[in-house]
């Protein structure tokens, strides 16, 4: 990460690669989330950081604002608290600049433009910071087609902009991706709607991307044989045991999600205690709240790349494994695996296409609220067995 100095911090006009902020306070957390968005579009292409500082006036004189841990942290939830998609790179840190404190946000060019805040691409050009016109929002599909992009949006050549559902496009992903106003006044086409979205290479190669395929294909697994879910309600402890139910369950991911979590429901049964207590109580085996979650990570983490092999979701007597294909990502290891704070994303995409949908709040949460639930329902705690080709977890029942 490049370190910048007073001068160009504070000394410099803003420019599109600087904005400053007094404080935190009223509509600037709204507006520092569109300069971040702004920063990671990186329309002028610098390939430099954009710095976004809080606590200095427009001349670049400290404000005297008091930069503490919770400024810190809110800052830093900018990244994953799903308003902008997807999630930018960026640092946080306390700097001493003439004299006073101040809180700086570094924000690295976006490789997956266009970046979109609360459903709007905000870009920037010398002071200026607006969203993004037809030809600007073209520009940055344009830009990405030469990044080093991960798996989930690359072109699958085999398929046709046809083997993609427009209806659930047209009517299901865009109201949730983009501001009702934004749509109103949106003059584009089809295709460069769906290229805009990552669902396909661009408005002129009109090849749908792996994201395309699974978020609103009309039959991924055409394509991608692996990315479905295999369910087994075994009546017992082994593998050898009866299977009292058995379903492979295919289709786009809300589909698949969607009907995988009816399976859940349907078998974890509640039972009622109307002898222990004064009034009656309700228990599950589960918290399905906590069975979500680790369905979620499994769909979201899992491999998509050179593999058929599907997530499997195997529920025995005395627990539930979830196993999710490819191990550990990034700087999540098979050491760390599952502690706080240490995330990283094999599929950035698809997680937008999971907060787009509702199924992810916010990024990097998932096991810690898993967690959380199985506790309240005095469930045992999470267990991991990882190695580099696959992530199992097991959630046991209550004793």
């Amino acid at each position: 990460m490049i370190r910048y100095t007073d001068q160009e911090l504070l000394d410099s006009l803003e420019s599109d690669r600087v904005e400053r902020k007094e404080s935190f306070k009223g509509d600037v957390p709204k507006k520092a989330r569109q300069a971040v968005c702004a920063f990671a579009n990186d329309l002028p292409n610098h390939n430099q950081p954009g710095v976004l500082f809080i606590g200095a006036t427009d001349n670049g004189e400290p404000s005297g604002l008091a930069v503490t841990d919770q400024l810190l942290q809110a800052l830093a939830d900018i990244k994953t608290d799903g308003n902008i998609l997807p999630m930018p790179v960026l640092t946080v840190e306390l700097r001493h600049l003439k004299n006073a404190d101040m809180a700086i946000v570094s924000v690295m060019p976006s490789d997956m433009p266009p970046v979109k805040c609360d459903g709007r691409i905000w870009i920037r050009t010398g002071p200026r910071r607006a969203l993004a016109n037809q030809q600007e929002e073209r520009i940055l599909n344009e830009k990405r087609r030469y990044k080093n992009i991960p798996f989930d949006i690359y072109p699958v050549p085999s398929a046709k902009i046809s083997d993609l559902s427009r209806l659930i496009f047209e009517n299901e992903y865009l109201p949730s991706a983009f501001a009702a106003d934004v749509l109103e006044a949106n003059g584009r086409t089809y295709e460069e709607r769906l290229a805009s979205c990552k669902m396909i290479v661009s408005p002129e190669d009109t090849t749908p991307t792996v994201l395309g395929l699974l978020a609103i294909g009309k039959n991924p697994q055409d394509f991608l044989p692996g990315a479905y879910i295999q369910f087994l309600r075994i009546d017992g402890t082994e593998l050898s045991d009866p299977v009292i139910d058995e379903e492979a369950i295919r289709g786009a991911l809300v589909d698949i999600l969607h009907s995988t979590e009816e399976k859940l429901k349907a078998h974890n049964r509640t039972m009622i205690d109307i002898v222990s207590q004064p009034t009656h109580i309700k228990t599950a085996p589960y918290p399905i709240a906590a069975l979500q979650q680790i369905l979620y990570n499994a769909v979201l983490h899992r491999t998509y790349e050179s593999t058929n092999a599907p997530v499997r979701l195997y529920w025995f007597n005395d627990r539930i494994e979830i196993s999710s294909p490819g191990g550990p990502y990034g700087n999540v290891t098979i050491a760390n695996f599952g502690k706080p704070g240490i995330t990283d994303y094999r599929n950035p995409n698809i997680g937008d296409v999971l907060k787009t949908f509702g199924y992810i709040q916010a990024f990097g949460r998932g096991i810690a609220t898993a967690r959380k639930e199985l506790a309240k329902n005095a469930n045992p705690e999470l267990e991991f067995e990882t190695n580099q080709s696959v992530v199992v977890c097991i959630i046991r029942g209550k004793s």
